[in-house]
């Protein structure tokens, strides 16, 4: 299993492979800058097509204006969950946050309190401060913190950590201080299904100890860096070749 997953790795965690099919992945690499990628990582729900289509709709040098600015630039701006009065205070959200505090050290502080699900939640915590906005649409695109045990994947978040964090092939590696080894997986549809099909989780539910157990049987591949096999994970499921993976174990 290493063996074929490792091969898929090289071929998938790629230029090629990453701009083969739609992927948010390409408007975060074109704005690296922490506040830029969580924009386009947490707006990566949906269709990969209009996720990108939507993400290039966006001017992020907004995050540099000031909030009348916000106002006026984004009030046709709506995508899926979020009308455009949430897109507006997603931004001023996320400008709040880009000039008060660093990313990387709320995250910090948050994985030294347990790893990198409490960082995802310190995160959280810090960005709901800021704003005391609320609508079904902006609390979907944040997402919910939780109190004592996480039960959501965090997907998203995940996603955005993987980013940050892995400092080679399609990743950014921006953030130098957390460690790679202790990513999470982000579990989506397809990367659950495949994971199943290929026995690295036994979990029918969509749920976050789900993301633990396939992060654990990935971490036996590569300690340093099971988040690597993510990515290849994604596109197996996506493209439909999870039969020729089956049909070589």
């Amino acid at each position: 299993m290493k063996k074929i997953l490792d091969a898929y790795v090289l071929d998938k965690n790629t230029d090629i492979g990453l701009f083969s099919h739609a992927d948010p992945l390409w408007i975060a690499r074109q704005n690296p800058e922490p506040h830029k990628a969580l924009i386009c990582a947490l707006f990566a729900y949906g269709n990969a097509n209009l996720i990108v289509k939507f993400l290039k709709s966006l001017d992020f040098s907004l995050l540099d204006k000031d909030d009348a600015y916000i106002q006026k630039s984004l009030n046709s701006h709506k995508y899926r969950f979020q009308n455009t009065r949430d897109v507006c205070e997603i931004f001023k959200s996320i400008k709040r946050l880009k000039n008060e505090c660093k990313i990387e050290e709320i995250l910090l502080n948050g994985y030294k309190n347990g790893g990198m699900i409490y960082a995802i939640n310190s995160l959280i915590c810090k960005i709901y401060s800021l704003n005391s906005y609320h609508s079904d649409g902006y609390d979907f695109f944040f997402g919910k913190e939780f109190e004592n045990t996480a039960k959501s994947p965090y997907k998203r978040y995940n996603m955005y950590l993987r980013w940050m964090v892995r400092d080679s092939d399609i990743d950014l590696g921006l953030f130098k201080k957390l460690p790679k080894s202790q990513l999470l997986l982000p579990l989506d549809v397809h990367t659950h299904r495949v994971s199943q099909a290929l026995k690295l989780c036994s979990r029918k539910s969509y749920d976050f100890k789900a993301v633990v157990e396939i992060t654990e049987n990935l971490r036996k591949f590569d300690p340093q860096d099971p988040i690597k096999y993510d990515f290849a994970l994604y596109r197996i499921g996506q493209s439909g070749e999870l039969d020729k993976v089956l049909a070589k174990i």
